[in-house]
């Protein structure tokens, strides 16, 4: 039996921790031999995964005594690698963005990959200086593979490191959508009626996401006096300045805050369609999860957007909320029909293949 394994933060809800859960447990039930090293042994996908996973914690020491904390980190790294050196047929750092992912993965084995999970061009906003210290911390040329969950990010990334051509990957993430469909059963206390609502699901984090763009839509859409609703599914550090903005344009009787929820497929069920505004992002779960669900997307122009989605399953708009609010407007006023029917079957079928090439 192979033995794999893959490092990352934590397994709280959100995208990337949605895509790792889904694929952990895909490959646990082809019988790998699987260990899920963690930095924080935390989240609420825990009880999900696979219970013959293996789950570590690697929880570096945050003592402000400089020396004491650089010593007890040694000695964590020390213990790691004559305990894991290469013991391993293939690991990888799914959480791009986690260090002690990064050291995990290049030691346990030589057949190792870095998870991208954004367009980092995007996210630097065009500096190529900054991309290269966030990768080099990352000890990306140390990586054997660098997988890119988007086929956008992977050319952006190689605007910045043309050398690394033969390392980078584009692989979709994996996607459980007879789990998504059954979980969108689910009753819930909301219930639908003829107002024609919009769901956003996701982590506040105005930087990223830019939900304020909707919020100042919306108080166009109510002036014009339509008939709509907004649900935001998730919380995060900029919940209270969502909730304020709302309180200030009077829009409680459109906007309503949901939170975080470890099944938000009855509320995208229910609604008539999904928002995503954010700047940048890698491969945005909620396409698929809308896909498999039927639900029309609004999305700004990032990830794989104008491929996957535009004039198909929905519209494409720019990072602005004049545009959000014609096409929300529109929306209202005409719907939209679907022009493809999404294989969700055939598109996991591809995504193995890669995988199997990936990890052998």
């Amino acid at each position: 039996m192979k033995k794999l394994l893959f490092s990352a933060y934590d397994m709280n809800i959100g995208g990337i921790e949605t895509s790792l859960l889904t694929l952990l447990n895909y490959l646990a039930n082809k019988q790998y031999d699987i260990t899920l090293v963690l930095e924080k042994k935390q989240g609420k996908f825990l009880n999900d995964l696979n219970p013959n996973i293996n789950i570590v914690e690697y929880k570096i020491n945050e003592n402000k005594i400089i020396i004491l904390r650089k010593i007890s980190n040694l000695i964590k790294r020390i213990t790691f690698i004559l305990k894991y050196k290469n013991k391993y047929d293939f690991s990888a750092s799914f959480a791009t963005y986690s260090y002690v992912g990064s050291f995990v993965a290049r030691n346990a084995s030589k057949n190792n990959a870095l998870w991208c999970h954004a367009d980092y061009l995007e996210l630097f906003k065009k500096d190529k200086k900054k991309v290269k210290s966030f990768f080099e911390k990352l000890h990306c040329k140390k990586f054997k593979k660098i997988i890119f969950v988007s086929n956008k990010a992977s050319q952006t990334f190689l605007q910045v490191y043309p050398e690394l051509k033969q390392k980078v990957i584009f692989c979709n993430n994996l996607i459980d959508y007879n789990k998504i469909i059954e979980l969108s059963k689910e009753k819930i206390t909301k219930t639908k009626n003829d107002t024609y609502t919009f769901v956003n699901i996701g982590r506040h984090d105005e930087l990223q996401k830019k939900l304020t763009r909707i919020i100042k839509a919306a108080r166009f859409l109510k002036k014009d006096g339509l008939n709509f609703k907004i649900l935001f599914v998730g919380d995060g550090k900029d919940t209270n300045l969502y909730k304020n903005l709302v309180k200030k344009f009077k829009l409680q009787d459109k906007i309503e805050f949901i939170g975080a929820k470890s099944n938000p497929y009855p509320y995208m069920k229910l609604a008539d369609a999904i928002l995503l505004t954010s700047d940048y992002e890698g491969y945005p779960v909620v396409f698929l999860e809308a896909l498999i669900l039927n639900k029309p997307i609004i999305t700004t122009n990032i990830s794989d957007a104008m491929k996957d989605i535009n004039n198909k399953y929905g519209k494409v708009i720019k990072k602005n909320e004049k545009d959000l609010y014609i096409a929300m407007k529109e929306f209202i006023q005409n719907g939209y029909k679907i022009k493809e029917k999404f294989n969700p079957e055939n598109y996991n079928k591809e995504i193995m293949e890669k995988l199997n090439h990936i990890i052998n």
